[in-house]
């Protein structure tokens, strides 16, 4: 599993005018733990963390831009970071959360929460993601069993046509952590006449 399938998005972000007050307030407002601060091109140029607000509040330096109390350098990784890679990174750095940086540019956010989320991943959350999502799409009119075994999904039941076939397969492979989709018809039923 790579950073950009456990990753946070949108990602939340303040800039380098951004006041230490005003940054305070969306680690608050959005319960967050850190927020990554960008500069005018969305270069990510530190970290504003809950420790860097309480020695900011305490040192009286609430008006102060940002960028006097963000935490620089700040560590990033790639969408195609492997999970366990920065997850030993935020570990051994005692890390909250890292930015996930393509080309330079913000992309996303890695937190331990997300990481904790990836762990929790199993086949009956597997399932039961996808059997809402299919009965969003097809609401009572639903016929089909899902089945997830080490996030290999298999549906099935009857399909209208070749479309509901597609449909169902694309919404399965939405799921994160599904690994791969195999779609089965129901059996015909035969009739015997006595």
């Amino acid at each position: 599993m790579r950073a950009r399938d456990v990753m946070s998005r949108p990602v939340i972000s303040v800039d380098t005018a951004t006041t230490v007050r005003e940054a305070t307030t969306v680690l608050t407002e959005h319960g967050f733990a850190a927020v990554p601060v960008v500069d005018e091109r969305d270069h990510v140029v530190g970290i504003f963390s809950e420790s860097d607000a309480l020695r900011a509040d305490t040192a009286g330096d609430r008006r102060l831009p940002v960028t006097s109390a963000m935490t620089a350098p700040v560590e990033v990784v790639a969408p195609t970071a492997e999970v366990e890679t920065v997850a030993e990174r935020m570990l051994a750095l005692r890390l909250r959360c890292v930015p996930v940086v393509e080309d330079g540019l913000l992309v996303g956010v890695v937190s331990r929460r997300d990481l904790l989320r990836a762990l929790v991943r199993d086949d009956d959350v597997i399932k039961a993601n996808l059997c809402r999502l299919l009965d969003d799409y097809a609401g009572s009119r639903r016929h089909w069993t899902v089945a997830v075994t080490g996030g290999e999904v298999l549906v099935s039941g009857e399909f209208a046509d070749h479309a509901e076939r597609s449909v169902v397969a694309a919404l399965a492979r939405t799921v994160a952590g599904v690994s791969a989709v195999e779609l089965v018809p129901a059996p015909l039923s035969i009739g015997w006449d006595d």
